[in-house]
């Protein structure tokens, strides 16, 4: 560790979920390693089923991932130790250094929490060692009172790794001014000593009009606003909270086509939807309009659907039943309309699905029957990053994807829709494809081919595919652009500072008198 270089950890919690943290935290990382900083992101627990397989077969957050990318660095199991994957409203599939260990409710999940506590000490005390600065994401809100004594992302972790905390506020949802105060308010003295001050995030406005109400929060609580991120348009790409995206919503920025056709595309929205990030790289194409849709007007009217992953491939294939999109999506087929099934999607366009692991389904269970192809579960988990060749589309371009699956293919008998080294991969039967690679369409050349191939099936000649989209670039210049407002909008020093005192300067170290006496009703 270099003596000219800052030094330190700090915790980056957040009012609510998708208040901005894991976005704060990219752009810290991604700031801090353009000064060329050893930095390093963690997240003890991250809940979610957009995942990423790392180079050593474990499985983590797709944030992490990211935001190990804005650090120049390879994802690692390191950057978040623990995963839930929730695969219905009271149970989760928990993850440890990215390997399953077993299903949890939240019951059993509260009673592992010393055990669960260590695993993220250890793992963060071992990155402290290594970096100059980790830069520690929460989850949820820390004023969570109900899970404050297993809590293990928050004040949890902050409490026993001596972490200082900046706590981050959704402007745009309202309210933001209310939620610095009340989540200070409601911490025990000792938590509140541990927070050092607040960042407004996603603001757009006149920054005098706010003046007045951050002066009244560092008034009411002895904490600064430390800065104010503005609202970023063009920050869309590996979004954490894309199990939350509204029906209806459009992917992306939607640009203008090339030419004089536009594609539209329908992805599915599964209630357990599993990285759902996949649909985001048809969004980077000039001219490709996603949206998240749910029902079978939709399906039907879109040049192309598409299926994506799920953590409970059989419970949501009743769901789709249930809103008749099996009727929708079989009608497309018989009309020869392009669908492309990924992960949980493509194992649900086979004939059976057997699955005694995530559904506990005593037997088989039919499928969609639009590939001949049936897929079996098992307890060990698929967790790999392969590389192939396209070849019923895309013929001989170089891909690489990634996999995170319980299923395997035990019968198929469609084309492959790839080659790899160990034989087929996925299936293709016309305008049907199947694969189990997340990450696929990530892959430019092949995006481009497999975008032409839909509109020849479409008739949409006057659609243009454009040569020089990347979305690996898209990426990297969305990680500056956040880095650029985070420096602008919060500067680096005074995280800095924090990180050197425990504390921001001036920060009071309780809860001002003038607040209690105001929650007192006095």
């Amino acid at each position: 560790m270099s003596p000219a270089r800052p030094a330190g950890a700090l915790l980056v919690a957040g009012t609510t979920s998708d208040a901005g943290k894991s976005v704060i935290v990219a752009g810290l990382c991604r700031a801090w390693a353009r000064q060329g900083v050893s930095v390093a992101p963690f997240k003890a627990q991250n809940m979610s089923n957009n995942s990423f397989v790392t180079l050593d077969g474990g499985e983590i957050g797709r944030a992490q991932a990211l935001q190990a990318r804005a650090c120049g660095l390879e994802p690692s199991t390191r950057f978040n130790p623990i995963l839930l994957k929730p695969g219905s409203d009271r149970r989760s599939q928990l993850v440890i250094h990215g390997r399953a260990e077993g299903t949890v409710m939240a019951g059993d999940y509260i009673a592992r929490r010393s055990w669960l506590r260590g695993v993220a000490a250890e793992a963060l005390r071992g990155l402290r060692e290594e970096f100059d600065i980790v830069v520690c994401e929460g989850a949820g809100s820390p004023a969570e009172m109900n899970l404050r004594h297993s809590d293990v992302a928050n004040m949890g972790l902050a409490e026993a790794a001596g972490l200082p905390v900046v706590v981050v506020g959704d402007i745009d949802r309202g309210g933001v001014l209310a939620h610095f105060v009340g989540t200070l308010a409601v911490l025990s003295a000792a938590d509140q000593q541990r927070v050092a001050g607040f960042i407004v995030n996603k603001f757009r406005g006149d920054p005098e009009l706010l003046r007045p109400g951050l002066e009244c929060v560092a008034e009411l609580t002895g904490r600064p606003v430390l800065g104010t991120v503005p609202f970023l348009h063009d920050v869309w790409l590996d979004a954490e909270d894309s199990l939350a995206s509204p029906v209806g919503r459009v992917v992306g920025l939607a640009a203008p086509p090339l030419g004089d056709a536009w594609l539209s595309v329908a992805a599915i929205r599964l209630p357990r939807v599993s990285n759902a990030t996949d649909v985001e790289a048809l969004a980077c194409e000039p001219g490709v309009v996603v949206r998240w849709v749910d029902d079978p007007g939709s399906v039907l009217a879109a040049d192309l659907v598409v299926l994506p992953g799920s953590k409970a491939t059989v419970d949501d294939l009743r769901w789709l039943r249930e809103r008749g999109l099996d009727l929708a999506l079989r009608s497309r087929a018989e009309a020869g309309g392009p669908l492309l099934g990924i992960c949980g999607g493509y194992q649900m366009l086979g004939t059976t699905i057997v699955d005694p692991v995530e559904s506990g389904a005593a037997g088989p269970v039919a499928g969609l029957a639009l590939l001949d192809v049936v897929t079996e579960f098992a307890p060990d988990k698929v967790l790999e990053r392969p590389e192939g060749r396209g070849s019923a589309v895309g013929a001989g371009i170089a891909v690489r994807g990634y996999e995170i699956h319980h299923g395997r293919v035990t019968r198929n008998r469609e084309a492959p829709l790839l080659d790899t080294v160990s034989g087929g991969e996925g299936s293709a039967r016309e305008a049907l494809w199947g694969t189990h690679w997340h990450g696929l369409l990530d892959n430019d050349r092949f995006r481009r081919a497999f975008l032409e191939e839909v509109a020849r099936l479409r008739g949409a000649r006057g659609f243009r595919v454009s040569p020089s989209t990347s979305v690996a670039g898209a990426r990297e210049a969305q990680l500056d652009a956040i880095a650029d407002a985070v420096e602008q909008g919060i500067g680096l020093a005074r995280l800095e500072a924090v990180m050197r005192s425990g504390r921001a300067p001036g920060a009071g170290p309780e809860l001002l008198p003038v607040l209690e006496a105001r929650l007192r009703g006095r």
